[in-house]
């Protein structure tokens, strides 16, 4: 069991998503699992996350995105105090950038 907040949860979830193979097969498994609200949701969460990191200010990223304020706020706190979970795939989406331009 992991902990999410201050409650146990399974990690089944979590070991399933680490089973999938590619991009394809993330799409596949996220579209049986959420509803089209619940994947646009996380998709603008984490475009936000990824505007907040290139050093976009709030208001561009409203335009840019459609998000609320309140997201905005939200997800620049997870940058800011989170688990660091977003760096981590910052970084390794700019590692796995760099040897594909580099081949």
């Amino acid at each position: 069991m992991i902990r999410i907040g201050k409650k146990e949860k399974s990690d089944k979830l979590y070991q399933a998503i680490l089973q999938l193979k590619d991009p394809q097969e993330c799409y596949d498994f996220f579209q049986d699992l959420c509803t089209v609200s619940e994947l646009r949701s996380m998709e603008q969460r984490f475009e936000v996350a990824s505007l907040l990191n290139d050093g976009m200010i709030y208001s561009d990223i409203l335009e840019q995105t459609g998000a609320s304020s309140a997201t905005i706020s939200r997800v620049n706190r997870s940058l800011s105090y989170g688990t660091g979970a977003y760096e981590r795939v910052f970084a390794r989406l700019k590692a796995e950038k760099a040897g594909e331009e580099a081949k």
